[in-house]
């Protein structure tokens, strides 16, 4: 290999463990869940890896470095022989544990600044890309920890709803809306049994598919009262942590359907 002697230099935070991120570079099918089908790694020294684009570009590569869950290093080069011959690069790719979440910093080295330069959107594009494949994975249950987050409001055993709450939501929870400027579950737990109290039988239920993307997750409810009557509707917006527990929760209503 030649002077890699110009470098391009990426850093995006993954709202995910660092060891779930690290998976996506020990098992070929996480990694073409983010490359595309039929893209391989072995992470083992001397390893091979093969990125498939969906429109058909090949890029070969073999590890020269593997530090789980830290760091792994690769050469990098497409199989046409341009921009970037085989075996004509460099990727280093670095995780650090920052709060529960990871912070990802990727270097590409390369021997000319014009190759380099052709890679700059691609990266931006491809760790974008990454960073929501890994969030999709965590949050895969939303909806279910979101159908038991509305569930809770109407459940009467007070210690089963803390036990819910306690189990899809953080302990520094801070929920807000029209009526309502809660941190913390200790807080929260006392604001729905009030809830209950003055809006007796009342159940919010979710409407439609959650809509995600990188950690927040966007569902629509309606409301029902006792005899099964729509008494309202609107759209709560989650917020959810690096271990799939939510963390912040904004509601919004919907303006009253006209008479």
């Amino acid at each position: 290999m030649s002077a890699l002697a110009h470098r391009l230099d990426r850093t995006i935070v993954i709202n995910a463990p660092r060891e779930a991120v690290f998976r996506y570079f020990t098992d070929s099918s996480h990694w073409a869940k983010w490359w595309g089908a039929g893209s391989t790694i072995d992470s083992r020294l001397g390893g091979k890896i093969y990125i498939r684009h969906p429109e058909g570009t090949e890029v070969v590569g073999e590890v020269v470095e593997v530090t789980p869950p830290e760091r792994i290093v690769f050469t990098y080069g497409y199989v046409k022989g341009t921009p970037v011959p085989v075996g004509g690069s460099r990727v280093t790719i670095q995780l650090a544990a920052d709060r529960g979440a990871t912070h990802l910093t990727l270097t590409h080295e390369f021997a000319d600044a014009a190759a380099r330069d052709e890679h700059i959107q691609g990266w931006r594009y491809q760790l974008s890309l990454f960073s929501n494949v890994v969030a999709d994975e965590i949050n895969s249950g939303a909806a279910g920890v979101i159908d038991a987050w509305f569930d809770s409001w109407a459940e009467p055993d007070a210690a089963k709803r803390e036990k819910t709450l306690d189990r899809i939501a953080s302990a520094d929870i801070r929920f807000h809306d029209r009526y309502s400027n809660i941190s913390t579950l200790p807080e929260l737990f006392p604001h729905i049994a009030a809830a209950q109290h003055f809006m007796p039988g009342l159940r919010m239920k979710r409407s439609g598919d959650v809509r995600h993307c990188q950690g927040t997750v966007l569902a629509d409810f309606v409301i029902v009262g006792p005899d099964g009557a729509e008494r309202g509707s609107g759209t709560n917006v989650f917020v959810f942590g690096p271990g799939g527990k939510i963390e912040t929760l904004t509601g919004f209503m919907n303006p009253p359907k006209p008479v």
